[in-house]
């Protein structure tokens, strides 16, 4: 964390005078100028020479098997992080299944690496701190691209600082957890690879991650279903509206 913010002040630095054109201009993304160049760093750089051939590697190498052992496995980890935010939002009911799932593969599971809650009706229901703070009320703040980490919000990254470092802090040991981290990271770049098109083809390919990070995290804040939004109204009905509220 503290090798990330070194880095980002740096870019903070180099980029201050940068200017994003007018068009292009988005009340969400006030630091565009600065993220835009850690995107590239991260696309054109790490992306590039790092972590794709790494999960390329992974993807061929590891038996999908023993990838859906992995996967289960680190979920397992997680459930007690998705029982604490259901139950901090007031999803009682998520909470106890997130509870009986961990239970449940925890131990006729071995450990979590076969999801048996699952087999038997336990449907996982994932929750993070992010998502608790919106509930509460919290904006999205600004979009950040970080170096490494990739996109997210203030909210999101304060949320994810609190589920990565204080929760599992207290049931997991730090080896734990960075293999929890690393197995996250692949899977999640080799899951990627077959979308890898629509980003290179995209117009701005900027702008169509951050479209999409947005999107989801609004689609997971609502559980699937975001509220619609609210139409802007004509003259005429502005004026109709007025008139009967003189009535």
């Amino acid at each position: 964390m503290i090798i990330t913010l070194i880095v980002v002040w740096g870019c903070l630095l180099l980029t201050g005078c940068a200017q994003v054109p007018p068009e292009k201009e988005d009340a969400r993304d006030p630091l565009q100028s600065i993220n835009r160049p850690i995107y590239d760093f991260n696309m054109d750089v790490l992306d590039a020479y790092m972590l794709r051939p790494v999960a390329v590697g992974y993807s061929k190498i590891t038996p999908q098997p023993v990838r859906n052992g992995l996967v289960n496995a680190t979920n397992n980890l997680d459930a007690p992080i998705d029982a604490t935010n259901s139950l901090l939002q007031g999803k009682v009911s998520n909470s106890g299944v997130n509870v009986a799932r961990f239970l449940v593969n925890s131990t006729v599971g071995l450990f979590g690496i076969f999801d048996v809650a699952s087999e038997i009706g336990l449907v996982e229901e994932t929750e993070d701190f992010g998502q608790t703070l919106g509930v509460w009320g919290a904006g999205n703040g600004a979009y950040l691209m970080f170096p490494a980490y990739g996109p997210s919000t203030v909210r999101n990254m304060s949320g994810d600082m609190v589920d990565a470092f204080v929760l599992p802090s207290l049931t997991l040991g730090t080896p734990v957890t960075i293999g929890k981290w690393v197995i996250k990271v692949l899977e999640a770049r080799a899951s990627l690879i077959p979308q890898e098109a629509l980003l290179n083809e995209s117009l701005d390919p900027y702008l169509f991650m951050k479209d999409i990070y947005l999107q989801r995290q609004l689609y997971e804040l609502y559980d699937g279903n975001p509220p619609l939004p609210e139409k802007e109204k004509t003259q005429e009905e502005t004026a109709n509206d007025d008139f009967f509220e003189s009535l």
